[in-house]
């Protein structure tokens, strides 16, 4: 793997932003960075003294010599100096995507600030970014006062900020992060916004208020381009920034007589630092005047396991495989069927909590909720993708447990919006029963999920095999789940008692 990370950027002669800043927010996140610098500034904790632009050859000379030996999966861009550097920097980019084995991802954060004064207020250097820069980016992610100069949409509200982030991605920009540490809507509270164009994300917490802040920016950028390198989605690189900032800004102090920077820290492994996802229904949804639809039944808290930890989970995709894993000791099982007709779809559910309460086990019911709330079942499974659709409302009101699928950081945070009975992590390793393409979790994932959703129980699943089992279990994880581990075991009866010894074993 190419964890290789450039940043091009301005030096602080302070330590608190520019290439200092970004090269210790990478190393928080494990990837190596490597700079070139285009300005050095002269700097202290009261204030930018001078910036001194680099040349373009002495730029160049460090562009090269990255290129022979150190090719970075991700380049971050930061100050850019004058029209000069951004044409010499969208050349390089222009030819590292054209000619490269593997193109890099671009992540660029444009620096309000200059020599002359304010950089972005420039006519001719707002061209040379719109003409040269932008249509080689693949993330921009400007503060709410660069957007305002990039774009000249006066954020105002949501609408506007959506309005400027496609200005941005007319212009060329792949996605877009609006920073919102500076927006002082709503009051109080200080949200985020991300659009990949036919998908967005809006995060949101509390506003920390503390003096020491400086840095904030580039370190952000920074990990979104670490997270990038690393293979996260935007959407999850996007939380992981987020809850890395607030981590360090309740974690900053003063080094001089005027503001300190951001700490920079490690990986947030405490819930307390990760944003709130906002979307339809939530309470900073409704602060924001989000649109929610019509037929749209948000729901909340729903009925508790008995256990947090749910041991070995059977998935199956029949009434006779489900009476099998029942009668040989499995309490946590789920029906998933697909492809038949209304009438058998109704047999099934019924036959299914019938051997549940048979068997006083935990079955539950995969997708077909109004099948689950008329026959009593003990609970339903959802998708992220159902959640809009599917009466929560009317699955809480029935007093069904609600089991939700998520993949990755964001998905997580999203269903902690509900509250649900419990979450299931994965895919953790490659599967033939669903396309999980870009959505493989893996061990190392799946042991920051756990303790992130401690309060709920945690099931893991896609790809665990008997032999997979253990390492899977060692992350203290509540409960395994398996498809074919049983059902395509020469000794069906065997692959239950392995699996259930091995979770017993490791068992928290």
């Amino acid at each position: 793997m190419n964890n290789v990370v450039w940043t091009i950027a301005g030096s602080d002669s302070g330590g608190g932003a520019g290439i200092q800043a970004d090269i210790k927010a990478m190393q928080s996140f494990g990837v190596h960075g490597c700079t070139a610098i285009t300005a050095l500034t002269a700097q202290n904790s009261l204030g930018v003294e001078a910036i001194n632009a680099v040349s373009t050859d002495v730029i160049e000379s460090q562009l090269l010599a990255l290129e022979k030996d150190m090719k970075a999966k991700v380049i971050k861009i930061g100050m850019l100096a004058n029209v000069q550097q951004i044409q010499l920097i969208s050349e390089h980019i222009s030819h590292y995507k054209a000619k490269w084995p593997t193109p890099p991802v671009i992540v660029y954060d444009p620096v309000a600030i200059a020599s002359s004064g304010d950089l972005l207020t420039e006519e001719d250097t707002v061209s040379a970014i719109k003409e040269c820069l932008l249509p080689l980016v693949d993330v921009i992610t400007p503060n709410t006062h660069e957007t305002q100069l990039l774009t000249g949409v006066y954020l105002i509200g949501p609408a506007a900020i959506k309005e400027a982030a496609s200005k941005l991605m007319a212009w060329g920009a792949k996605a877009v992060v609006i920073k919102g540490g500076h927006w002082d809507y709503p009051s109080g509270y200080c949200i985020d916004y991300c659009s990949q164009g036919s998908e967005e994300y809006w995060l949101g917490n509390e506003k920390i208020q503390v003096p020491h802040n400086h840095g904030t920016g580039c370190s952000m950028a920074s990990v979104i381009a670490a997270c990038l390198a690393k293979d996260y989605p935007l959407k999850d690189a996007f939380i992981l920034a987020k809850a890395y900032i607030n981590q360090g800004l309740k974690q900053s102090v003063r080094y001089g007589e005027g503001i300190g920077p951001v700490a920079q820290t490690s990986f947030p492994t405490d819930l307390a630092h990760y944003p709130q996802v906002i979307e339809a229904g939530s309470w900073l949804g409704d602060e924001l005047d989000f649109d929610v639809p019509l037929d749209f039944n948000m729901a909340a808290d729903f009925a508790a396991c008995e256990s947090k930890a749910l041991g070995a989970y059977a998935v199956v995709d029949s009434v006779e495989w489900l009476e099998k894993c029942l009668q040989n000791g499995i309490k946590t099982a789920q029906l998933r069927v697909k492809d038949k007709s209304e009438d058998e779809l109704e047999q099934l559910v019924a036959s299914a909590v019938a051997l549940g309460q048979q068997y006083s086990a935990h079955v539950f019911i995969n997708d077909y909720w109004q099948l689950a709330i008329k026959h009593g079942a003990y609970g339903v499974h959802l998708g992220q993708e159902d959640l809009e659709s599917a009466n929560l409302a009317a699955i809480k009101e029935a007093g069904l447990r609600l089991g939700l699928s998520t993949h990755g950081f964001y998905e997580m945070l999203r269903a902690h919006n509900y509250r649900p009975s419990y979450m299931a992590f994965g895919a953790i390793y490659p599967t033939t029963t669903k396309d999980m393409a870009g959505q493989i979790q893996g061990l190392e994932k799946l042991t920051r999920f756990v303790p992130l959703m401690q309060s709920y129980p945690t099931v893991a699943i896609g790809g665990i095999d008997l032999n997979r089992a253990q390492e899977v279990a060692k992350t203290g994880v509540g409960s395994v789940a398996v498809v074919r581990a049983i059902t395509e075991a020469d000794d069906y009866v065997e692959a239950i008692n392995t699996l259930k010894s091995v979770i017993n074993e490791n068992a928290c």
